[in-house]
């Protein structure tokens, strides 16, 4: 399935998280080196695929602003589509400022076709400066390719058919 086809696999399903997930939501977050706090199953969408778990993303709520987070794709399921059409829903499902925060430019680059685009720490509310402080802080020390990101609301309409 191409890319670009905005279609779930026949055999995959989009639903929102339930407890049972919990430990497969875990090790796809470790697996891809994310940031392992305030994984809540509450706030994450799943894709299920063939009976297993194959991506998930979750919304996270802070004061004025929500954050897309944790969007994993299990190694076998990538380039299938799975990763846009979850950024998609979770970005429908957003109901406050969005933002998320990403490491190196190929993952700036996937959320940019969605309609973020980079903005700088000192751009963002309290409660998110308080939250990307740490790898702000890393960015700075240590040279860690983070980007910060915002999505550009009047960008949904056009781009994502939404």
């Amino acid at each position: 399935m191409s890319q670009n086809s905005g279609l779930l696999p026949s055999q995959c399903l989009l639903r929102p998280a339930s407890a049972q997930d919990m430990g497969s939501i875990r090790m796809l977050v470790w697996s891809a080196k994310l940031d392992p706090t305030q994984l809540r199953w509450q706030q994450f969408w799943v894709i299920e695929c063939d009976g297993n778990l194959a991506a998930c993303g979750q919304l996270r709520n802070f004061a004025g602003a929500q954050e897309l987070g944790s969007l994993v794709v299990m190694k076998d399921w990538r380039d299938r589509g799975l990763g846009s059409y979850l950024a998609k829903h979770l970005i429908a499902q957003a109901i406050q400022p969005l933002y998320l925060e990403c490491l190196g430019s190929r993952r700036a680059a996937f959320y940019t076709r969605f309609g973020f685009v980079q903005v700088s720490w000192q751009e963002l509310s309290q409660s998110l400066k308080l939250k990307f402080g740490l790898s702000q802080l890393a960015k700075t020390l240590f040279r860690i390719p983070v980007t910060i990101m915002r999505y550009q609301t009047n960008f949904r309409d056009s781009s994502l058919g939404l």
